[in-house]
């Protein structure tokens, strides 16, 4: 415990799109849980509120902001309530995203203007606003700060179903992180980014439910486990202990990892 002690951080898309654990709700309450203050930043009021009350019931710190991180004017917001409540912004965990079935004849040019907005622009907007941030800190106390960013293995290989604008954009955020990485190793911020593969999380239900066997929810579930070499989904937790690793400073020399977790499917031949 305690190894975010004296940490701020923001995590967009900390509320979770349906019952149970998603990743970012984990990711907020994992973090606070070692000792960061929190920003709970989603779309859905009430969504980050039911994560912040987690947060605070154990004993945490945590600041709820309903925000559309695809817009300049809410994440520019964000992050000066955050400078103004805390001073200082030691961690950006870019979580948000969405799911839209759909290859690129039968996808909507709006769904992919949505999911582009969404999942790759948004991490474009927060790093624009609280890189300079980082940097000031760098150079005042030499504590800069460490990005975090979420992609997916279906930026890196197709899983069988067809989402070219979720699988375009997750695969988009690897190469968008390496350059943060690179750019700012010298100035004292990190970044780097987690691939989850076959997650069990409330996100999945309603995009996936019709995509695997009789369409219900758990012809889906058991299609996704037998594709797992585990035999089984990970989950929200799994995301949220390598997020933390990266985000701590037991991560200090790391920057630019693209981290699976993924129970090993995408060393899969087939």
């Amino acid at each position: 415990m305690g190894r975010l002690t004296g940490k701020t951080a923001i995590v967009t898309g900390a509320g979770s799109s349906g019952p149970g654990w998603g990743n970012g709700k984990a990711v907020a309450v994992l973090y606070a849980r070692e000792g960061a203050k929190i920003v709970c930043v989603d779309a859905k009021r009430d969504a980050a509120e039911e994560t912040a009350a987690i947060i605070r019931g154990e004993g945490g710190e945590a600041l709820v902001v309903a925000a559309d991180v695809g817009a300049k004017r809410d994440v520019d917001a964000l992050v000066g309530e955050c400078l103004e409540r805390w001073g200082r912004i030691d961690i950006l965990h870019n979580n948000v995203g969405i799911v839209v079935k759909g290859g690129p004849v039968e996808l909507d040019e709006a769904d992919w203007d949505r999911v582009v907005r969404v999942n790759l622009k948004s991490m474009f907007l927060t790093c624009k606003a609280v890189l300079p941030a980082m940097v000031r800190q760098f150079e005042t106390d030499g504590k800069g700060g460490a990005i975090v960013n979420i992609a997916s293995i279906a930026g890196i290989r197709y899983l069988g179903v067809p989402y070219i604008a979720y699988s375009t954009t997750k695969g988009a955020v690897i190469p968008f992180t390496q350059a943060v990485a690179l750019e700012y190793a010298a100035r004292g911020v990190r970044a780097n980014c987690v691939l989850p593969g076959l997650m069990n999380t409330p996100m999945i239900v309603e995009p996936l439910k019709g995509a695997y066997g009789d369409g219900s929810v758990e012809s889906m579930i058991d299609a996704r486990n037998r594709l797992c070499p585990t035999g089984k989904m990970g989950d929200a937790w799994d995301v949220a202990y390598a997020s933390l690793f990266l985000a701590s400073d037991e991560a200090k020399y790391v920057t630019g990892v693209a981290l699976p977790v993924d129970g090993g499917i995408t060393l899969k031949i087939s």
